[in-house]
C-alpha cells in the first residue's frame, strides 16, 4: 500500500488542497491520499480556528467522499501535536506501508522550523507540490538547500514510494491562487 499524508489544518480546506492530492495521487501512483486534519498547528495562531469536526466535515465534503481521500483527526485522538511524532506513531503502527508525506511548497519554505524536521525527512520521502507564487523561493530555502542532495527528478515521481529516506521530489503543474489563510481573511471581514 502506498499512502500520501497531507497533514494540515483545513482551515478551510479548498479546491487547492484537493488538487494537489490529486496530482499527487497520479503522479506517484498513490493508492490513498490520508488528509490528516490536525488540532492545531504549532507554528501558527490557532486563535479563532474553526473546530475540528467542522474542518473534517468541510474537508468531506470538498472531497465528495472520494473513494481514495481518507480525512482524519486521529492526531487528536493519539495526542500529537508534531508531525515528527504522528509519523513514529504510523510507520509502527502499519508496517509494510510506504508511506509518503506531502506539503504545499510554501511549507517547504519553512520546513526548517518544524520540530525534528531533518528526522522527519530520514522517516519518509517528501513529495512538495507546486504553489502559485512559492516555486521560486521553496527551493532556496534552508531546508531545501540541506535536502538538495536527496532531491530526486520530477520524472522519478512513481518511485518516490519505494525510495528510502531521506528522498524528496517536486512537483509542478498545480498553479492555484488558493491559500487557507487568505481564505480566513475573508471570513474574518465578512466577504
Amino acid at each position: 500500500m502506498r499512502i500520501g499524508l497531507f497533514g494540515g489544518t483545513f482551515d478551510p480546506p479548498h479546491a487547492a488542497h484537493l488538487a494537489a492530492s490529486l496530482l499527487a495521487m497520479k503522479r506517484m501512483k498513490l493508492d490513498r491520499v490520508w488528509w490528516l486534519v490536525t488540532p492545531g498547528n504549532p507554528l501558527k495562531d490557532t486563535r479563532g480556528l474553526a473546530a475540528l469536526e467542522q474542518r473534517m466535515k468541510a474537508a468531506r465534503e470538498l472531497t465528495h467522499y472520494h473513494p481514495r481521500i481518507d480525512i482524519s483527526g486521529f492526531e487528536a485522538v493519539i495526542n500529537t501535536r508534531y508531525t515528527y511524532d504522528t509519523l513514529v506513531f504510523l510507520k509502527r503502527r502499519c508496517p509494510g506501508v510506504k508511506f509518503v508525506w506531502v506539503m504545499g511548497a510554501d511549507n517547504l519554505r519553512s520546513f526548517y522550523r518544524w520540530q525534528k524536521w531533518r528526522r522527519i525527512a530520514a522517516l519518509v520521502p517528501i513529495a512538495v507540490v507546486d504553489r502559485m507564487g512559492t516555486s521560486l523561493y521553496a527551493t532556496a530555502g534552508r531546508a531545501a538547500q540541506a535536502m538538495a542532495r536527496f532531491r530526486l527528478p520530477e520524472d522519478a515521481a512513481a518511485s518516490l514510494p519505494d525510495c528510502l529516506p531521506p528522498a524528496w521530489i517536486y512537483l509542478h503543474g498545480l498553479k492555484s491562487p488558493l491559500s487557507s489563510t487568505a481564505l480566513r481573511a475573508q471570513r474574518t471581514a465578512g466577504g
